[in-house]
């Protein structure tokens, strides 16, 4: 039985990697996707390949660092199809470095960026999943505050931050609205691309290469958290691929 048909699910950092599989993975299933990111040409594509494939899509520019783009969002999917079933918080920003380097400004935009966007997107749909009864949020969080290394500090602690409020939410729950975290190893994304130290940058691009996984065993894995009965809750999903340690 599908269960996701017909639901609506928004979408953070979806012009792109993660976020752009799991809208089309969704979509293919049935799902009405309501894309957020900051490029609306990339929005636009992503858009278009699921319309054009017989899809519901909708898109909203949307810089999760601002809560009204996220309020934004979620009211377009709600004005649009009637309600909004489930968010998928996946827009992220990795700068490394050492901490005694002194990233300040990177600090701050993975704070602005994991942290409070992941935030602020859940108090975009509480409102509205408390009047259903019913939602699921959905975190893509990292391998990264997993296993603690150089370098990952600040990144990992955003992450992990993530994960210990998405966990008190969980026991705040009376079970009508799911919470889900997913903890991706090395994916091939452009996420690279945003990260300032070039040293890291060739370092993550070159691991990317040799082994990193393709965004649509994430997607899957969204799709599996999605798909199980309203009674049945999955709390953290680890997918790496295999040869990471």
């Amino acid at each position: 039985m599908n269960t996701i048909k017909g639901k609506t699910v928004v979408i953070t950092g979806a012009g792109s990697g993660i976020g752009e599989a799991v809208a089309v993975r969704l979509a293919e299933c049935g799902a009405k996707v309501v894309l957020g990111a900051r490029r609306i040409e990339k929005l636009k594509e992503v858009a278009d390949r699921i319309k054009k494939s017989g899809g519901d899509a909708e898109y909203c520019i949307t810089d999760v660092r601002n809560k009204k783009d996220l309020h934004t969002l979620v009211q377009k999917a709600v004005d649009t199809f009637g309600r909004v079933d489930a968010i998928v918080n996946n827009a992220g920003v990795s700068q490394l470095s050492r901490i005694d380097s002194l990233d300040v400004e990177g600090w701050d935009e993975m704070i602005d960026v994991n942290l409070k966007g992941t935030l602020y997107g859940m108090a975009a749909v509480l409102p509205f999943f408390k009047e259903q009864k019913s939602g699921h949020i959905i975190n893509i969080i990292s391998t990264s505050g997993l296993k603690i290394v150089p370098m990952q500090g600040v990144y990992a602690g955003t992450k992990n931050a993530v994960r210990t409020i998405a966990e008190a939410f969980r026991q705040e729950s009376d079970g009508q609205i799911r919470i889900t975290g997913i903890s991706p190893g090395v994916v091939k994304t452009q996420l690279a691309g945003s990260i300032k130290n070039e040293q890291m940058k060739q370092a993550i691009e070159e691991n990317m290469e040799m082994f990193g996984i393709s965004p649509a065993a994430v997607a899957n894995a969204v799709l599996y958290a999605m798909e199980q009965p309203a009674d049945v809750e999955i709390g953290d999903i680890v997918i790496r691929p295999s040869v990471q340690n």
